[in-house]
């Protein structure tokens, strides 16, 4: 989290209607039917965490929408890296950040210094790959779909290289490495923001060369990559609702998530 968008964002309308459950984990539950869930979905969040309802809201209509259970863990144990206090009303693409902007940024940021270090990619990685192996010998899930947005992004990419998940979906992502991309080995799905200093316009053709670089090979893993006009940083998770454009970039992206794990995790 290095610049204004990681703090910017709109309230998602709604509540919650899932509940606490295993370490912490936010848990929205698929429907109840005669079957038990052979798949579940973990859902990564940026650097608001729990704390920031948006995250449960999208977990809830993902329970519903795939029929399956959805987990947020708590991978930053407590402590996420921006308060929710500190949500910016964001622009659409285009609208370059002010002196202001930056200095709200770096207010807000300054506290949070701590929280970086407690909760560093290796230390929420081993936190997540915890978790997930204890929901699999709870739940005896057989597949398991990762989506992250932001820093959740950033953190999936990583993931996508273990044999902890079947496939993922990576949003607007925070910092990552041409390696860490190269390294993933289960279907990937990207959501693109029109304008993200994180992932620029040149680091995202590179990414999506990696998977193109692959085809005919034994390395060869399904992937796509959807560009959102309009948007910026966070657009995903954090929509301004009040920008058509935006609104309706929001929602196209909940439906590539959720097309994407009806289709990677079908039995």
């Amino acid at each position: 989290m290095s610049c204004p968008d990681c703090i910017t964002g709109g309230l998602l309308p709604g509540e919650p209607t899932g509940s606490l459950s295993i370490q912490g984990a936010y848990l929205a539950p698929g429907p109840v039917n005669d079957t038990t869930s052979k798949r579940a979905i973990v859902f990564l969040t940026d650097a608001f965490g729990l704390p920031l309802k948006n995250c449960k809201i999208l977990a809830d209509k993902l329970a519903t929408r795939l029929e399956c259970d959805v987990w947020i863990p708590d991978y930053f144990a407590g402590k996420p890296l921006a308060p929710v206090r500190s949500l910016l009303t964001p622009d659409r693409a285009g609208v370059r950040m002010g002196v202001c902007q930056w200095l709200k940024f770096i207010i807000y940021t300054i506290p949070s210094i701590p929280a970086f270090i407690q909760s560093r990619p290796s230390v929420a990685d081993a936190r997540l790959s915890k978790f997930i192996n204890a929901i699999k010998e709870e739940k005896k899930y057989e597949k398991i779909g990762a989506v992250g947005y932001c820093y959740g992004g950033s953190t999936v990419i990583r993931l996508g290289a273990t044999d902890l998940v079947n496939s993922i979906v990576i949003c607007h992502p925070g910092r990552f490495s041409i390696p860490e991309a190269k390294a993933i080995k289960v279907p990937a799905a990207w959501v693109c923001a029109e304008e993200d200093m994180f992932f620029s316009h040149s680091l995202r053709l590179r990414a999506e060369a990696i998977f193109s670089e692959r085809q005919g090979t034994d390395s060869f893993v399904e992937y796509e990559f959807k560009d959102y006009k309009g948007t910026a940083h966070g657009f995903a998770s954090r929509p301004n609702l009040n920008l058509p454009e935006v609104k309706e970039a929001h929602e196209k992206a909940f439906e590539q998530v959720v097309g994407w794990f009806a289709k990677t995790l079908a039995d």
